[in-house]
């Protein structure tokens, strides 16, 4: 197979059967120094166009690594920036399919205002239109800077390689012990990418992913008629409370949950999930991780990280970006605590705090488990705008730890004291009743009543609109 047909091809498998329109087919190099003009450079190493993906429109470019290994030139550069220009016009998402070498020396400057023109295009349409990148060869330089610019990025797991410095131009590293470049660093590590795949399957996820997204922060086209049943009750959803992708797989339409940046801070779970037919947009602690066999492999603190944060942060800007109703499930104690996680974990959870405070999306708040301290706050509280709050009967809503609180109330005073203290406190501060009966939580559910009471909120809350005081933007 040669390398141009694998740029067509990744196009091809991506849009529905017959449905690709190329631009720019034409367009070659410019440029004439080091004897650029006398090498050929069909459509100057980069296919752009559209088509749809389950009738949805969307624009695609797929670099082709064959044509002076997928350099960005000047045109090349155009010929995406052109892309954008439409796809800003219309109002329909931006996938980038990547392969190339990075900047194209031979063209120097030209190539570098290239480079800032794909950034200013990609930052004019961040919160206007879903910008998706999958990375199948290699992405690297000023060119890594796009993906992060985007709002999703896949990555193939065995040839891509993502980096801004190659693993062994760092300082102490060497790529054979530390491959800062690999799929599995960039995953787990840095957090830059959602998911890693082999080709096909990321194509297919990116379908999937297309189908749960509007096509812009207007016009909603990602509902769908629901065949499930609304009322549906979902008795095992308790028993997988500590791994809450499987909880949120649970109570979404069809069973179907989308995970994003599913290797990174696993102690935080973000992804979509459909209910009565609409996107929502999930955020939840997690203390456990089963793998595919069902195994636990992971565990985790009920407590709020520097990565968690900062992963749930984002990812609710962009729900709140594109109108994508909000839901939290919670359970968490406290904050992480040890050296390295102090220098950032107040920043972080103010990104946090901040995001679920900024956002005028309807959000839903459901307590699974313990809720204690500002940790709790944090996460989609009613103090900080939660428009619902449901609480398991199981749920534990307070300050701290009974035990601990009646250490510090009773200090001196022995351990049957301390014990008797622990047990009213438990009863009068943190049972879920007294959270209700102040307001706190509007109602206390099943567990398996989740789906249903979830769906209702939404369904009440689907004409919501808040205002915010007027200014250009936040600084958090």
């Amino acid at each position: 197979m040669s390398t141009i047909s694998q740029a067509s091809q990744r196009i091809n498998a991506l849009l529905d059967e017959n449905s690709f329109v190329e631009i720019g087919a034409l367009v070659t190099a410019r440029a004439t120094d080091f004897n650029l003009k006398q090498t050929p450079t069909p459509s100057d190493g980069v296919i752009t166009g559209y088509g749809v993906i389950d009738g949805s429109l969307v624009y695609v470019y797929s670099q082709d690594a064959s044509v002076l290994n997928g350099t960005i030139g000047e045109m090349h550069a155009k010929k995406i920036t052109r892309l954008y220009d439409l796809a800003l016009k219309v109002g329909a998402p931006v996938i980038g399919l990547i392969d190339s070498a990075g900047l194209r020396l031979q063209e120097a400057t030209d190539a570098l205002n290239g480079f800032g023109e794909i950034y200013l295009k990609q930052t004019m349409s961040s919160g206007v239109i879903p910008q998706i990148t999958a990375i199948f060869g290699t992405c690297g330089g000023g060119l890594a800077i796009i993906p992060a610019l985007t709002d999703f990025t896949f990555m193939e797991g065995t040839k891509a390689k993502l980096f801004v410095n190659a693993p062994n131009a760092l300082a102490g590293n060497e790529i054979g012990k530390n491959n800062t470049a690999a799929a599995k660093f960039q995953a787990s590590e840095a957090g830059s990418v959602d998911a890693v795949a082999d080709e096909a399957t990321i194509l297919a996820e990116i379908r999937q992913l297309v189908s749960l997204l509007p096509a812009n922060n207007e016009d909603d086209l990602s509902y769908c008629e629901c065949q499930d049943d609304l009322n549906r009750p979902c008795p095992e959803i308790i028993n997988c409370a500590g791994d809450t992708a499987i909880a949120l797989s649970q109570i979404a339409d069809d069973g179907i949950f989308f995970e994003t940046k599913r290797q990174f801070a696993k102690d935080m779970v973000t992804g979509f999930i459909k209910l009565n037919g609409v996107t929502v947009g999930a955020i939840a602690n997690r203390t456990e991780y089963y793998n595919e066999e069902g195994e636990v492999t992971d565990r985790y603190d009920a407590a709020l990280s520097v990565d968690g944060s900062e992963k749930a942060a984002e990812f609710i800007q962009f729900c709140d970006a594109f109108e994508i109703p909000v839901l939290s499930l919670t359970n968490v104690t406290g904050y992480q605590a040890d050296p390295v996680s102090e220098k950032k974990i107040a920043k972080a959870v103010g990104k946090l705090t901040y995001a679920f405070a900024n956002a005028t999306v309807p959000k839903v708040n459901v307590v699974i488990g313990k809720a204690y301290g500002s940790a709790y706050v944090a996460m989609n509280s009613k103090a900080i705008g939660a428009d619902v709050t449901y609480a398991w009967p199981t749920a534990e809503i307070g300050m701290m730890d009974a035990k601990l609180a009646a250490r510090i109330i009773c200090d001196g005073q022995g351990s049957e004291a301390i014990e008797n203290c622990a047990g009213e406190y438990a009863a009068l501060q943190n049972n879920v009743q007294s959270a209700a009966g102040r307001g706190y939580v509007d109602s206390i559910i099943e567990p398996a009543d989740t789906r249903k009471y979830v769906i209702g909120a939404y369904e009440m809350l689907f004409a919501k609109r808040e205002d915010r005081p007027a200014k250009k933007h936040g600084t958090v």
